[in-house]
């Protein structure tokens, strides 16, 4: 940084003076070129301690520089040293447009300073300035080109910016929300999708790839806050317009938008995360980031590793599959296996259920499958349904019902005739990874007939439909998915409070009232 003048500011002026005093200050330095060196008050305010002094000198540097570049009062091109600009044969004007842009670069870098203050407020004031300088440097390019032939965008301020955003000591998130209004516009977030992925790069080779919960949470975040556009055609909203070949820019194309995206997210999967990182990506995975990619088969990797990861993560890798498989047709070996082998009894439990059963569902729901397979799966989840919760298993139940109507070979698992000394031992083998090797075939869904005696009514009432021949229409299972135990027992308990029994058509009001004439008229109708 520039060294700045320092000078004595009394301790006991309120805010509200000192914002009038800068505001006179910007008035002077912009009136006259004499009151030039009064700029550093301003710089002086910008570092104060106290939080008032610096909103109103990031008010003020905003209003004096902002109006600087607009009148191109600053020096334009490779900026040289104040030192040289003095003993050099300068103009006065020129050594004054050298002054002022040392001043402006000494501004902008205690303003990314702040980006990283204690109080939020002092950084969303500060990152506000910034964005109001890079929108400035866009139209009033400080670099000495030929504009016909270049594009005009101050990226290395965004760069800056971007890079103080990505904290690896604290949390950003709320300011990062903040940014997301910049993000909005088509050239800002392909210049920040860039920057994030260089920044990533450089972080996590300096690191060697080791986890930074705090880093990695701020890049997700920003990331994550990124909505892409979906056709070139919305692609209008633009910071800095450029003058001549605006077609011909890559922020202004939606396929190097894409392949920004693309460059991007791979670059930050490619690192080792937190498992709580991974499942945030994976949910919005096949929404926020497949979609917006020139090559969604590059996810296959990252998809393949979180789904060999098992619990959670595993379930919630099955949405990004299900997307390569149907739309880009990825061949993906033992993915029912390992399908199966998804099916424990913590998935009645977890968070992602219905997610879960939705999928699987839409996986089995091909009539090309083998029967063993298939068989397989419909003896897992009965034999699961012995120790789930009544939530789960008016879920499986249909689940399992669906399966047979599917592939009717499978209701040799309902019609297994027996022999009288035959032992009652099941063949299946709850422990076999391996479908094909289970032995489904060969058992029964004898744990359904079980749940026939199950406490709760409801899941009896479905275990019963077994009992009778199944019908061809296939039970809507999307009703029952996120049903939960308070809404069950609300609804039970709705149905306990029925209504009152009958007790007489007609109340009796003069049973005990008048005499006998009226008594006798009782007994007459009755």
């Amino acid at each position: 940084m520039a060294p700045t003048k320092k000078r004595n500011v009394s301790s006991k002026s309120n805010a509200k003076r000192d914002k009038i005093d800068l505001e006179g200050v910007v008035e002077r330095i912009l009136e006259s070129r004499k009151h030039a060196n009064d700029v550093f008050d301003i710089l002086e305010f910008l570092q104060s301690e106290k939080e008032e002094d610096v909103f109103c000198a990031v008010n003020a540097c905003c209003k004096l520089f902002c109006t600087l570049l607009e009148r191109k009062d600053l020096f334009i091109g490779k900026l040289p040293g104040e030192d040289a600009s003095l003993n050099g044969g300068h103009s006065a004007e020129m050594k004054y447009k050298i002054f002022m842009r040392h001043r402006y670069n000494s501004c902008v870098e205690i303003m990314l300073e702040h980006l990283n203050h204690e109080t939020h407020e002092v950084k969303e004031s500060a990152l506000c300035c910034l964005m109001k300088f890079a929108e400035g440097q866009g139209q009033h390019p400080l670099e000495d080109l030929d504009w016909s032939e270049h594009f005009s965008f101050p990226r290395e301020l965004i760069q800056a910016v971007v890079h103080n955003l990505l904290s690896q000591s604290s949390d950003n998130s709320l300011l990062i929300s903040r940014f997301q209004e910049f993000l909005e516009m088509e050239d800002v977030r392909y210049y920040v999708i860039s920057s994030i992925r260089e920044n990533v790069a450089t972080v996590m080779e300096k690191n060697k790839g080791a986890v930074l919960l705090v880093y990695q949470s701020n890049v997700f975040i920003l990331m994550s806050n990124i909505n892409m556009p979906s056709q070139n055609s919305e692609l209008t909203n633009f910071m800095v317009k450029q003058e001549a070949k605006h077609e011909d820019w890559k922020a202004a194309k939606l396929n190097d938008h894409k392949r920004a995206f693309e460059r991007m997210w791979l670059s930050f999967l490619k690192y080792k995360l937190p498992n709580s990182m991974y499942k945030k990506v994976l949910v919005i995975l096949h929404e926020s980031i497949l979609p917006h990619m020139s090559k969604p088969t590059l996810m296959i990797d990252f998809l393949t590793a979180a789904y060999d990861v098992g619990g959670a993560i595993s379930l919630l890798a099955l949405n990004g599959l299900f997307v390569l498989i149907h739309q880009h047709n990825l061949d993906y070996p033992d993915f029912y296996k390992k399908l199966y082998n998804l099916l424990e009894p913590s998935v009645f439990h977890v968070k992602y259920r219905a997610r879960f059963f939705h999928l699987a569902n839409l996986f089995l729901s091909s009539s090309h499958l083998p029967v063993y397979l298939v068989a397989a799966f419909a003896k897992r989840l009965a034999r699961l349904a012995l120790s789930a919760p009544p939530t789960a298993l008016l879920i499986v139940l249909p689940f399992i019902y669906n399966l047979i109507r599917r592939h009717p070979s499978c209701r040799v698992l309902i019609h297994k005739p027996t022999l009288e000394d035959e032992l009652l031992e099941d063949p299946y083998v709850m422990e076999e990874e391996d479908p094909a090797l289970c032995h489904a075939l060969d058992s029964s869904l004898w744990e359904i007939k079980t749940l026939q005696r199950h406490y709760h009514p409801d899941v009896a009432k479905a275990a019963m439909l077994i009992n009778t021949p199944l019908s061809e229409q296939e039970d809507d299972i999307s009703e029952v998915l996120e049903i939960t135990a308070y809404e069950l027992m609300e609804r039970d308990l709705k149905l306990s409070q029925g209504k009152g029994a009958p007790l007489e058509f007609e109340t009796a009001t003069h049973l005990l009232k008048g005499g006998g004439e009226v008594l006798g008229q009782h007994f007459c109708l009755v």
